[in-house]
């Protein structure tokens, strides 16, 4: 296919910003050995961010499901003959034993959440994922507590692989792959799916600025997703803020690095790609310009 022409083909590892746990064999004995955990339970996990130069291809199959979620540029996936694109706000499940291939696109790679799992389980949340599925940002689309549940599930796996630990990380990895699974359950759920009508449109814009807080979002989407021009939204939105809509969406970046940098291990640079930067002295230059001292400093001084 011609899109193919777009992709790397070039094996490379080492992604900057990049996280990525692999549990030991006996860490994964003990899963497979535990009544909770054998049903559902994580092998590998892991974060790419702007993983240019990204490829895997499995002519021996693994045992496990993979599942990749794509939240910012693009990529690519093969199985049984068939290639398939993958998009921002898009995932899919590969099946285990089966050869496949995936890749980033060239000019624009993705960033991707990946997980691999196993266990009797795994069948029933990957059954039809074999194509790219949309979860696309809305007024209650719940992205970012999507993503929360994911950082639960790393922190727990990167800090301990105790039994009690090993479970809690199979009893969230139920809830994520069932967000997905059932995504107009999960959407629903949401307290402001229950209030739709009454969302004002700054309540509305915040929403879909949260769930966007990875990305790299331009004034144009925003304004695109209300409905209206660049520069009526800019006004609409500084009259009711004090502030343009990217000023906004910065101090929201801002605070959720203050955030990770409290509650988590993540170094500065995988702080900074996890909020949507590429460049790491630009993300302290701005922490400091709103925080008043560099990432660095205000985590010594926590």
């Amino acid at each position: 296919m011609d899109f193919l022409l777009n992709f790397a083909f070039v094996m490379k590892e080492g992604f900057t910003g990049e996280r990525s746990i692999v549990l030991p064999k006996i860490t994964i004995e003990m899963e497979q050995n535990d009544p909770l955990v054998s049903s559902l339970h994580i092998t590998d996990i892991g974060y790419y961010p702007h993983a240019e130069g990204h490829y895997r291809e499995r002519i021996r199959p693994i045992g496990q499901h993979v599942l990749i979620y794509c939240m910012e540029g693009e990529g690519w996936f093969s199985i049984d003959g068939n290639i398939y694109k993958v998009r921002a706000n898009q995932y899919f499940i590969l099946p285990p034993n089966r050869p496949h291939s995936y890749g980033a696109d060239k000019e624009h790679p993705w960033t991707i959440y990946w997980i691999h799992f196993t266990g009797p389980h795994a069948s029933i949340y990957s059954e039809g994922m074999q194509q790219p599925h949309d979860i696309q940002p809305s007024l209650n689309s719940r992205i970012s507590e999507r993503q929360h549940i994911f950082e639960e599930i790393f922190s727990t796996l990167e800090h301990s692989t105790e039994l009690e630990s090993l479970r809690y990380a199979s009893s969230l990895l139920h809830y994520y792959l069932a967000s997905m699974r059932y995504l107009s359950l999960y959407r629903n759920a949401s307290p402001i799916a229950a209030r739709q009508s009454a969302v004002s449109l700054l309540d509305a814009v915040r929403h879909y600025m949260q769930e966007n807080l990875e990305r790299r979002i331009t004034l144009e989407q925003i304004a695109s997703y209300t409905g209206y021009s660049p520069s009526h939204f800019s006004l609409l939105f500084k009259q009711q803020t004090g502030e343009s809509p990217l000023a906004y969406l910065n101090r929201l970046k801002i605070e959720r690095a203050r955030q990770l940098l409290k509650t988590t291990d993540m170094r500065i640079n995988q702080i900074c790609h996890k909020i949507g930067f590429d460049d790491s002295y630009y993300f302290s230059r701005l922490f400091k310009q709103q925080v008043g001292v560099s990432p660095k400093q205000y985590r010594e001084n926590l």
